[in-house]
């Protein structure tokens, strides 16, 4: 049957159309209604499930659009250095289909999916778990503060001790040199004249007196250092405390938490930075989060405290460095100058013994001679009686008579024995004040004598009493007991 053919419609008549137009423009009108709705109903419902970034040409027909919105998602052919070729997905996020050999990007759906209640309590949890995280690894950081800065507590304690065992051996110096002072004022009389001795005595108790001066300085820097220290390590283990409650239930060790993150230690500034990883950068301060503002300023004190306090014991240990050898070269230079004290005193004490050995013999000879004298002087004016005279030595003998009868032949022998006898006596006198001079500079020179040993006995025991004193086993307390005993 061969085709019917149609006329143009330009050549078919219009009057052939039976219904009315009005009718059939409402026809017409509710079937475009219906297409635009299943067409927006469809691009709806598709557009809850499309990819964030979809977005269709208009100009386009649906299958060149479909073609070319699904060509970023195809594998790239890539060249490899021998020749051949590797086909590899585009980079980015989304789900490698290696059968298909492409890889659209992820969905994200608009609407809740079935799994909704289950994927908000995974947000949450993974919520939780990061807080809790943040707060177990601003736990370890604190923890690891509060270690260096309870090691450098204990350095600066330690030499806190050093101090107060040097300020001890200071006062114990000061109190050797009080009680050396107090032993050499029981000296005699002539032996406290101002000497070397002494003015070495007054200048070991200046130095002293300047040395205690800086010790006692020193222990209020080291005192301020411990109260600072102690309150910021007291800080810090709240701060621990207090974000180790969010981590509580997680059983992982701090130091662990550090190795992950890749730091060691945020606070020491003397440690190398570990070369085999790139630790995690210092999080910005979150007032709600776990690493708040109260964190970082405890964080920032405790390594401004650690860099001050490493200063100042720096500082400490050469100021006090040289102390201990400049106090034992006081003390040698005190006892040197009393042991020569000492020297001199025993030069002096044998000169004056041989100077009493030579005035004894002295005093004996005198004695004897005078002895002597007088009997010569009582031979020489005769016996006491006259019956007891012999002939020859009376004057008025016939001898002396018969020859004195005229003036001008008088004998001078009455005179000459009066005159021998008044220097005789004269002789006597001068014997007896020279030895009564010679007694009394025995007497003061035994004096003198006595009194160098005692001063030299003193010196002795102050010498001994320093050396046994100055033993860095004998405290402070000790030497204390001693003075006042």
């Amino acid at each position: 049957m061969p085709p019917v053919l149609l006329p143009p419609a330009a050549e078919r008549p219009q009057d052939l159309r039976v219904g009315a137009p009005a009718w059939r423009e409402a026809a017409l009108a509710a079937s475009r209604r219906a297409q635009q709705l299943t067409e927006r109903s469809g691009l709806e419902a598709v557009g809850m499930w499309q990819p964030a970034d979809t977005g269709r040409d208009p100009h386009l027909a649906r299958h060149l659009s479909r073609a070319a919105h699904m060509e970023p998602w195809r594998f790239r052919v890539e060249m490899l250095k021998g020749g051949g070729t590797v086909e590899r997905p585009p980079p980015g996020e989304g789900v490698t289909l290696w059968r298909g050999k492409t890889k659209p990007p992820a969905w994200r759906a608009r609407l809740p999916l079935p799994l909704h209640r289950d994927a908000r309590a995974l947000q949450t949890a993974e919520v939780v778990l990061a807080h809790a995280r943040g707060a177990r690894l601003t736990a370890a950081r604190l923890g690891r503060a509060q270690g260096q800065i309870n090691a450098q507590l204990q350095r600066v304690l330690r030499m806190r001790e050093g101090c107060d065992r040097r300020l001890g051996e200071v006062r114990k110096g000061l109190l050797i040199n009080e009680q050396s002072t107090r032993l050499r004022s029981f000296r005699h009389a002539s032996e406290k004249i101002p000497d070397r001795v002494d003015s070495t005595l007054k200048w070991e108790k200046e130095e002293l007196k300047a040395m205690k001066r800086k010790v006692e300085v020193d222990m209020e820097k080291t005192e301020t250092l411990l109260k600072t220290l102690a309150t910021c390590r007291d800080m810090l283990g709240f701060y621990c405390q207090e974000r180790l409650q969010a981590a509580e239930l997680m059983n992982q060790p701090l130091d662990k938490v550090l190795e992950q993150a890749g730091r060691h230690s945020w606070v020491d500034l003397s440690r190398a930075p570990t070369p085999r990883t790139q630790g995690l950068k210092t999080p910005p301060p979150d007032p709600v989060g776990a690493y708040t503002p109260d964190c970082a300023t405890a964080l920032f004190e405790a390594k401004r405290l650690l860099m001050e306090s490493k200063e100042a014991l720096a500082e400490l240990e050469r100021g006090s460095s040289g102390l201990d050898e400049q106090q034992r070269q006081i003390g040698n230079r005190v006892n040197n100058t009393l042991l020569q004290k000492m020297r001199e005193t025993l030069e002096l004490k044998e000169r004056i013994n041989m100077t009493l050995g030579l005035m004894r013999g002295t005093i004996h000879r005198c004695t004897k001679f005078s002895q002597e004298m007088y009997v010569t002087c009582g031979i020489i004016k005769g016996p006491m009686l006259k019956t007891h005279m012999e002939a020859r030595e009376k004057l008025d003998r016939p001898l002396v008579r018969m020859y004195q009868k005229h003036v001008g032949t008088q004998l001078p022998e009455a005179t000459r024995l009066a005159q021998g006898t008044d220097q005789l006596h004269q002789h006597n006198m001068l014997m007896e004040k020279n030895l009564k001079e010679l007694l009394a500079t025995r007497d003061k020179l035994a004096g003198c004598l006595g009194a160098k040993e005692m001063g030299y006995q003193i010196d002795h025991s102050v010498v001994r009493l320093r050396r046994r004193q100055q033993n860095p086993h004998v405290g402070y307390e000790q030497a204390q007991q001693l003075v006042h005993h």
